[in-house]
């Protein structure tokens, strides 16, 4: 698995990483035993990188990554990132020193260990992110050896370029894939110029770039892929990438014949995310080990063509653009 050097992080992660948001059973249910498989899996692949949340399963994801941890000798255990702030309502006067303190207290626990390699704030309200005093308490957790460093994860290109320009920022977790094109105009530049690492979240769009989906499709009640389709619960860019499912099917259709014989849909659009110049890691979910070898794969492939790269820009300016350019 290749390597990529985080200037900001002073290390080097797998390019292609494990996102556990699927761990904390906001995907429809996931057993135990088969979370616990997926993550073996993908780090027996060579992933070195893991991002997870307090809040997803409120705590259930970064347990089973704490118990796998645990297991594991310090010199094979992977980078873990966390995210904190959104098991409270999302409001400023939320985010102060001592709910950080509390926070970071419980994913502490959670992964067992006594310093978390990479806390971010998870998608805060934008006063958060241009807050002087926010990067104040985090620097103190870095000073106290509750963190290790910290990032940033936003919703807007706006937002990511507020958390580059700080000089302890030290990664920007963000939408990025083949149906949200934006953040390559001047987020990718700006965090390349700065040294910040890019985690490219969402990598396919809820999984419409799996190409396994049709209109027949259906979702569980339990998975946000129903109940947040029009942005009930949180930003509806987290799930499908804020696109409708129709016109996503439809892209899909006009990008299959752009994938090669010996990869899958979703291993291509893997492959497209970390061709773009300044992405670190790309976190695509696996509900089970297959899933978590087979992203692992993507890295294997051949850096996209020319005619691939067209294909995804002529298709997003004409079926997607409309839809989410102008809204992150």
């Amino acid at each position: 698995m290749e390597q990529r050097h985080v200037p900001r992080l002073d290390r080097s992660i797998s390019c292609i990483g494990f996102g556990a948001w699927q761990l904390g059973a906001d995907w429809g249910e996931v057993a135990e035993d088969d979370a616990v498989a997926a993550l073996r899996a993908g780090l027996d692949a060579g992933v070195t990188f893991v991002d997870t949340a307090d809040v997803y399963g409120d705590g259930r994801s970064e347990r089973i990554i704490g118990e796998v941890l645990a297991s594991l000798a310090p010199a094979d255990r992977p980078f873990v990132a966390t995210k904190m702030g959104r098991r409270v309502e999302q409001r400023p006067e939320h985010y102060t020193p001592e709910a950080f303190r509390d926070w970071n207290d419980r994913s502490r626990r959670n992964l067992q260990v006594d310093t978390v390699d990479l806390v971010q704030l998870h998608c805060p309200p934008t006063e958060v992110i241009s807050s002087e005093a926010t990067y104040d308490a985090l620097d103190a957790m870095v000073a106290e050896g509750r963190v290790a460093r910290y990032g940033v994860s936003v919703e807007t290109c706006d937002q990511a370029l507020a958390a580059i320009a700080r000089p302890h920022v030290a990664t920007v977790q963000i939408i990025l894939n083949a149906f949200r094109l934006k953040p390559l105009e001047q987020v990718l530049p700006a965090a390349r110029a700065a040294g910040v690492g890019i985690i490219a979240r969402v990598p396919l769009a809820s999984g419409l770039l799996s190409g396994r989906y049709t209109s027949a499709t259906t979702f569980g009640a339990d998975d946000h892929r129903t109940y947040n389709r029009h942005g009930e619960a949180f930003d509806v860019g987290e799930t499908f990438s804020g696109v409708d499912f129709e016109t996503g099917l439809d892209a899909v259709r006009r990008l299959a014949p752009h994938v090669p014989a010996d990869a899958t849909m979703a291993q291509w659009a893997l492959r497209w995310v970390i061709d773009q110049p300044g992405v670190s890691v790309v976190i695509p979910g696996a509900r089970n080990a297959d899933q978590a070898r087979a992203n692992a794969a993507a890295a294997g492939l051949a850096p996209l063509d020319v005619d691939a790269l067209d294909a995804v820009r002529s298709v997003y300016d004409e079926l997607i653009r409309p839809q989410v350019h102008h809204r992150w």
